[in-house]
């Protein structure tokens, strides 16, 4: 098939979450199967264009966002040799120090329009490249237009006539709700599209929904989730997801264990795998050392790398740093986003620094180090449609500690000391207490060195890898694919 990825974001050239690791990973799998998959993205500031040596096409574009020309131009380079990644390059909206907004977290007022545009030069960037998908696989709400426009604005489009979309929600949290009356002129919608219940949201126009009610399947990062959202996690998208219950796909993101590997990993201070731990305590060490920590193979090393947003539990983990750190344990935090998280965990720190250590700027080779060197990594999400991080962690022999939520369900099972089974630990209550007691209890197994051993095997044992997922993946677009088929034999009848 012939696959086009559109998303906000993509790893390695620009990530604030998960879903850049997923557009940045799958396509690689999808060529390894003989697929033909390309990828378009904004062409941020921070993408450097010197270092991933773009190259500029000599077309020039425009589209029209409202009564207003946009020009852009299409810059390009390859992924991993063979994956040609385009990049959509207009100043005005992308030449910004942030991709979504300010430093302090606080999103660009004209995001609206941005993605409007995006949408728009993504539609005709690939007619100006000759490149006919066969699935177009729109990524959040960033993209949700586009499969509205395929069966609005361009259903004549001959370019698209055997085009199928499929739409993924990463976070159904984030669904791009804007005032309907100006957005639907810029978007380039009537007012009859809005009253067929296919963009309105509640009296705003709503950018997921439109993906959700116009593509030709629905996909999301974890089977749980897909279940979730479909019921009052769905944010008020479930009665739209509950009528499209048939084209929904829950496919478990997976990691690319080529790059999270312990034993190859050249960020490390000792190297190390399943049937040889002894590295890891020297990873241990020296990340006691970086945080300023006493050196102690007894400290029990907790860790966090994570957005700064309360939907990854930062409420309970601030409430319980004082407690936990009267007992011989130390933690460790990575991260970035919201700026009362950051400024509570930098007062935290500065009230517990011999057992509390907090970095700010997101830094990867530091990431490795702490998945690593720590003993245990905390994850205790209100909600988590997939996750990585506890996969990653898993990989490094660092045992999760987790809420039973989305995608977190799906991989930690919780460890038992009568089978000897699971790869981590699990609470089921969203309470201070709950996630309190389990880390003390994940504590109580530490200290029992054979009961840990055993644990750490389990977690190096679990594998979820994109191979098994690829498939699952191609089985959707094949499905899309029969879909488009059947609704253009009823068009041409029509």
């Amino acid at each position: 098939m012939n696959i086009l990825m559109v998303a906000a974001e993509c790893v390695p050239f620009v990530k604030t979450g998960g879903l850049a690791d997923v557009v940045g990973t799958l396509p690689k799998y999808l060529k390894q199967r003989g697929h033909d998959v390309r990828i378009i993205i904004p062409k941020y500031r921070q993408i450097d264009g010197a270092k991933f040596g773009l190259e500029a096409l000599p077309c020039k574009l425009s589209v029209f966002v409202g009564k207003e020309q946009e020009n852009f131009r299409i810059k390009t380079c390859m992924l991993d040799g063979n994956i040609p990644v385009y990049f959509i390059e207009n100043l005005r909206y992308f030449n910004r120090p942030g991709v979504y907004g300010d430093s302090s977290g606080i999103g660009y007022g004209d995001n609206r329009e941005r993605f409007i545009f995006f949408c728009k030069a993504a539609v005709e960037a690939v007619k100006a490249l000759m490149f006919r998908p066969d699935i177009i696989h729109c990524h959040d709400w960033h993209t949700g237009l586009i499969p509205a426009y395929l069966k609005t604005v361009n259903l004549c489009d001959g370019f698209f006539w055997n085009t199928s979309s499929v739409y993924t929600i990463h976070n159904i949290a984030f669904q791009g709700s804007f005032e309907a009356a100006s957005t639907l002129p810029m978007a380039g919608f009537s007012w009859e599209d809005y009253k067929s219940d296919k963009l309105e949201f509640y009296n705003t126009f709503n950018f997921m929904k439109a993906g959700l009610a116009y593509t030709d399947i629905i996909s999301t990062v974890s089977p749980t989730y897909a279940n979730e959202i479909q019921g009052p996690a769905g944010k008020g998208m479930e009665v739209v997801l509950q009528t499209r219950k048939k084209d929904v796909f829950g496919i478990l993101n997976g990691i690319d264990y080529s790059y999270w590997n312990p034993r190859y990993d050249r960020n490390l201070a000792a190297n190390f795998y399943a049937k040889d731990k002894s590295g890891k305590k020297f990873c241990k060490k020296y990340l006691q050392e970086k945080c300023g920590f006493k050196v102690d193979d007894k400290a029990f090393l907790l860790s966090v790398v994570s957005r700064f947003d309360m939907q990854k539990g930062f409420d309970l983990i601030i409430d319980s740093v004082g407690n936990l750190v009267k007992e011989n344990i130390q933690i460790v935090v990575l991260g970035s986003g919201d700026r009362y998280i950051k400024d509570t965990m930098l007062y935290l720190k500065s009230l517990y620094s011999d057992k509390l250590a907090v970095f700010t700027d997101y830094n990867e080779p530091l990431s490795h180090r702490i998945y690593a060197g720590a003993d245990a990594f905390l994850m205790p999400s209100k909600f988590e449609p997939c996750g990585l991080s506890q996969i990653i962690a898993l990989a490094y022999g660092t045992v999760p500690i987790v809420n039973k939520t989305g995608g977190l369900s799906d991989t930690i099972e919780d460890f038992s000391t009568n089978t000897l089974k699971g790869n981590g630990f699990v609470f089921d209550f969203y309470k201070g207490e709950s996630f309190e007691y389990t880390v003390r209890r994940a504590y109580d197994i530490f200290k029992n060195s054979f009961l840990w051993n055993r644990l750490t095997d389990n977690a190096f044992a679990s594998r979820f890898s994109w191979d098994n997922s690829v498939q699952e993946y191609e089985k959707m677009y094949d499905t899309a694919a029969a879909r488009k088929i059947k609704d253009n034999i009823y068009n041409k009848n029509i």
